[in-house]
């Protein structure tokens, strides 16, 4: 079985509302966390971090605590399966938040909302994965996401 693996930071404002970034290349998946795909070579905390910093401008000192693990099938639009994980990034200020750099050939805008205000934004899926990292951050218990297939929204 061959996988790509894929590492992300996992952050909310100091009210605990999610923090996403508006992908300028996904129509399907909009609202993404920053992070992205692992380069060869590189561990997962590295890619997390790497990422994050790539994307929004911001520094994260780590390892943090690992709030889910993600895997999904393969589909047409993906040949391989896929398998990631969501590190806490913790709770950002405003000026932190007002403080991110996109970088424009990925995302163009960065959204905070409470849970449910993001619903409506993302495909099923998308927001069931959104869920339950928000439920691994308020339990302490990391979540295992494993619906995160190709083949559907």
């Amino acid at each position: 079985m061959k996988a790509t693996g894929f590492a992300c930071v996992f952050f909310t404002d100091e009210a605990d509302r999610p923090l996403q970034l508006r992908s300028v290349y996904s129509a399907d998946h909009p609202w993404q966390l920053a992070g992205g795909t692992m380069d060869p070579g590189e561990r997962p905390w590295q890619t997390a971090a790497r990422e994050c910093r790539e994307e929004t401008g911001i520094t994260v000192e780590g390892p943090t605590a690992l709030l889910a693990v993600v895997y999904g099938l393969p589909g047409g639009e993906w040949p391989y399966s896929t398998m990631g994980v969501v590190f806490d990034g913790g709770r950002l200020t405003e000026a932190q938040i007002e403080s991110i750099v996109l970088d424009p050939e990925e995302h163009d805008e960065v959204r905070v909302l409470a849970l449910d205000a993001w619903r409506p934004l993302m495909p099923p899926r998308d927001f069931a994965r959104l869920s339950s990292v928000m439920e691994a951050r308020r339990t302490g218990v990391t979540a295992y996401f494993d619906t995160w297939d190709w083949e559907t929204a």
